[in-house]
């Protein structure tokens, strides 16, 4: 087994290609998806980070703790790097170390070797705050 490669931290707001964990466990979901970085850490100077789970599926139905971003968001949505609507779901966090094990690298690699696919607009941050209150149940 191969020692894990691990990235440059990210900042919060970036979103990123993630290796999502399926129903919380330790290993790395099938298939990579958008993740959004809502926090960054280190831990015996490695990156961690806290990773909200991103899926184009079903974005139309949103639940307590999601928010979309989709083509109709304009510049915010080209920024984000997303190639199809997208919604994240704050109360589906986990966190996880910065590594290929976990992260890859985004299609087309927009910048460079990294996970890194966009990042979060200014104008979408009242709509990520709501979501993130109602996640923690403080809506």
């Amino acid at each position: 087994m191969t020692a894990p490669r691990w990235f440059d931290a990210p900042k919060p707001g970036e979103i990123v290609w993630c290796l999502f964990p399926r129903h919380r466990s330790l290993q790395p979901g099938p298939k990579p998806r958008p993740g959004l970085i809502l926090q960054v850490g280190e831990q015996d100077d490695k990156p961690w980070v806290k990773v909200a789970y991103g899926t184009s599926q079903r974005v139309q139905e949103l639940f307590a703790g999601e928010f979309a971003i989709s083509p109709a968001d304009g510049d915010a949505y080209r920024l984000a790097g997303l190639s199809y609507p997208t919604k994240f779901n704050l109360a589906q966090a986990v966190e996880l170390s910065f590594n290929d094990q976990w992260f890859g690298v985004a299609p087309g690699a927009p910048h460079g070797q990294s996970p890194k696919l966009g990042v979060l607009h200014p104008s979408l941050m009242r709509r990520g705050r709501a979501a993130f209150r109602a996640a923690q149940g403080k809506d």
